[in-house]
């Protein structure tokens, strides 16, 4: 009897049935809905839309998109919560409601982001970008460094807002630069960019993709990566960390399932995300679009989550930011 079992193991195993998807993993039983909490056309549709057609093969069923804007995507992100953890509701959520919202004081949350929500995994960063004025007469990052301490609070940084990646960004540079630059916050990015093309504010630490369109006009002047590396589309722009070492800004975008998703499900998502991200049109699409790949596990995500709450709490506090 031993002797069958056995032999009925190893015909299994040849056969590749042995820990095969198909009977050893759970499954998404229908439809799946993939919340994003961002206005459709941006950097964060962008990316969901992408990564629903890449993974309808990997989990075998339609993965739709849909549209949740408002409240810096807590909307979505409550909604996605509050669902039946039945793997058929994700989200997108970005790093700033998972790692600034929580430490932000003033700021009131829908949910517990720790408890609420279920890590799945990073999918990209967005690359960070210092963006100078054409009217600024210097071009590098150690004559901003001079001019600032020269000519403490003359020069002003934009953003998209108090609080903001874009605001963190510039607080995070100053405090290890050790100047003083004034900052602008806007209502939305593209006001802000709109100001420093029209010489009314001078520079913008900021996410790559939003400043393209302006770089190929030849209105803004791409000056360094805040990111730990370079854009395979700007090889020769030096990193920010070259000048200001340790100064990192990645603003990444992950996936998360509802409150309680099961560990079998969640395993699920996150080798379909693998496999989603790894195909050539995907990695094609984030490369132009200004996207770099950081996906990881699901314990990978909550590691993230801790450190850079920990480092953006620190920025926060010494910067004496609050929430409008």
């Amino acid at each position: 009897m031993k002797r069958r079992t056995l032999l009925a193991a190893a015909n299994a195993a040849a056969l590749g049935l042995v820990g095969s998807p198909a009977w050893a993993q759970a499954k998404i039983s229908g439809d799946v809905r993939f919340f994003c909490g961002f206005p459709p056309g941006g950097t964060a549709d962008l990316l969901c839309r992408i990564l629903a057609d890449a993974l309808k093969p990997e989990i075998g069923q339609n993965v739709i998109v849909e549209s949740k804007s408002g409240a810096s995507g807590f909307i979505a992100n409550e909604t996605v919560a509050n669902a039946p953890p039945d793997g058929r509701t994700i989200g997108l959520a970005a790093m700033a409601a998972m790692c600034v919202a929580p430490v932000m004081p003033g700021q009131k949350l829908p949910i517990n982001v720790d408890t609420d929500l279920t890590p799945i995994a990073s999918i990209v960063g967005v690359y960070n970008m210092l963006v100078f004025g054409k009217h600024v007469p210097f071009r590098t990052v150690p004559e901003l460094i001079e001019q600032a301490k020269k000519n403490p609070g003359k020069i002003s940084y934009a953003s998209a807002g108090n609080g903001t990646s874009q605001h963190l960004a510039g607080e995070l540079f100053k405090k290890m630069a050790g100047v003083n630059l004034l900052h602008v916050p806007y209502r939305g990015g593209a006001p802000a960019i709109q100001d420093i093309v029209a010489g009314n504010c001078d520079v913008m630490f900021g996410n790559m993709p939003e400043f393209l369109g302006q770089i190929g006009g030849k209105n803004l002047i791409p000056i360094a990566f805040g990111s730990p590396r370079q854009s395979p589309m700007f090889p020769d722009l030096p990193l920010i960390s070259q000048f200001v070492p340790g100064y990192s800004v990645v603003n990444w975008f992950a996936v998360f399932g509802s409150r309680g998703l099961p560990a079998d499900l969640t395993d699920v998502w996150n080798k379909a995300l693998r496999a989603a991200v790894a195909k050539a049109d995907v990695q094609k699409r984030f490369l132009e679009n200004g996207m770099d790949t950081i996906i990881g596990s699901p314990a990978d995500l909550k590691a993230t989550i801790a450190a850079d709450r920990k480092k953006w709490a620190e920025v926060i506090q010494e910067a004496g930011m609050r929430a409008d």
